[in-house]
């Protein structure tokens, strides 16, 4: 996963100096009879470093979060015509959760400064000038009931608390404690839907904005809290690569939607459908594979920051077997930065690879310095960055 801020380390939020590499899915979801089916698979972020949470501006439209040179700011994905933009630049600072506000053009977003001020701001969608929305509370994820009232999870010694806000009035009331990240309006309602964390069981429960009125609607797949309601009244959510599918009116346990095969889409987190339910964004980690071949390709460019985006923070190298030769970026930064600049005619070429869980082993054949020579790296990946390496 990224790496967090203090408090915000078990929350998602996040600095903008180490990256998971995460991608933005889009399909198309299909009724046939009734029968759903999940497909036109697109990558419509396409970016190397943090693409994440999705939503729908409108059934064209997709926004989502996108970081690019270290800064993360707010993306729009033109389905039709297939073409992404940036609403915003804030350099001050990062952007996540974007939604589009009620009866109204603009998008919220949270900001993160580089300062560690956090805070709701609204964006206009064609200049990107913002605007604070709560002033007194840290808000860390949200939705909209109507346009002047915001349901949202906000930080409090380390927790996340169920806070109901008035934009106009600036009135603030809290109705529960330990509670998730995802929030939903429900189809054909005035309810909105949050997780609630109750010691080891996770429940979907629904509350009245207006009446503070709090009722359990199911109990959610253990430990997972990412999910989304379709028009008909049916939840989705994602655990690894599959996504299961209930109706609290029909039925008594969740069903496998969907099951998917793609390397790509194994590891599912956010989840959203548009308002109609014909479309179904999710973000899912880039594989194994594909995260230590983005570090080849940096290492064969001699990219000294791509490269080391591909690692975790306390990234560990060995000498087989157990021979610990280096730890942390700071230390292999260090390291392969004067060897990137001494070494012009650098480039590995893969002999051989293996892909097994989250290990991948290179045979490679390397050029350096007028030298040809094999070498055989065996690279683990956790959280979608490498973790550790060991040199054969």
């Amino acid at each position: 996963m990224k790496y967090f801020l203090i408090s915000l380390c078990s929350l998602g939020l996040c600095t903008i100096v180490f990256a998971q590499d995460t991608e933005v899915h889009l399909f198309d979801i299909k009724n046939t009879d009734g029968k759903l089916a999940i497909t036109n698979h697109r990558n419509v972020s396409n970016n190397s470093g943090y693409d994440n949470q999705p939503s729908f501006y409108n059934d064209n439209i997709l926004t989502f979060v996108s970081t690019i040179n270290s800064q993360t700011d707010i993306a729009t994905y033109n389905i039709r015509d297939k073409v992404s933009n940036f609403i915003n630049s804030t350099p001050n600072g990062g952007e996540y959760s974007p939604l589009k506000i009620p009866n109204s053009q603009d998008v919220s977003a949270v900001r993160l400064d580089k300062d560690g001020k956090q805070r709701l701001y609204r964006y206009d969608f064609n200049t990107g000038k913002s605007t604070e929305l709560i002033k007194d509370l840290v808000v860390a994820y949200y939705t909209w009931y109507d346009k002047n009232t915001v349901v949202s999870a906000v930080i409090e010694d380390g927790d996340l608390n169920l806070y109901v806000s008035n934009i106009t009035t600036g009135e603030n009331k809290k109705y529960a404690s330990n509670i998730g990240r995802s929030f939903h309006n429900i189809p054909n309602s005035k309810l909105v839907s949050f997780i609630s964390k109750e010691d080891d069981k996770w429940f979907i429960k629904s509350l009245d904005p207006l009446t503070g009125e709090v009722e359990t609607i199911t109990q959610t797949i253990p430990k997972v809290e990412d999910m989304c309601w379709l028009i008909d009244g049916s939840i989705l959510i994602p655990t690894a690569n599959r996504i299961f599918k209930f109706n609290p009116k029909k039925d008594t346990r969740f069903s496998i939607l969907k099951e998917f095969e793609d390397d790509n889409i194994q590891k599912i987190t956010r989840i959203a459908t548009n308002e109609i339910g014909t479309m179904l964004a999710l973000v899912s980690e880039v594989s194994p594979e594909g995260i230590v071949q983005k570090q080849l390709e940096a290492c064969n460019a001699r990219d000294i920051d791509a490269f080391m985006a591909t690692y975790t923070k306390d990234i560990k190298l060995y000498n087989f077997p157990n021979d610990l030769r280096s730890e942390g970026q700071e230390a292999m930064r260090n390291s392969y930065k004067g060897y990137f600049e001494g070494t012009p005619d650098l480039h590995c070429k893969i002999l051989y690879r293996i892909v097994t869980g989250n290990k991948v082993i290179d045979h490679e054949l390397v050029t350096a310095n007028g030298n040809t020579f094999k070498a055989v790296a065996v690279y683990e990946v956790e959280n979608g960055l490498i973790s550790k390496v060991t040199f054969l």
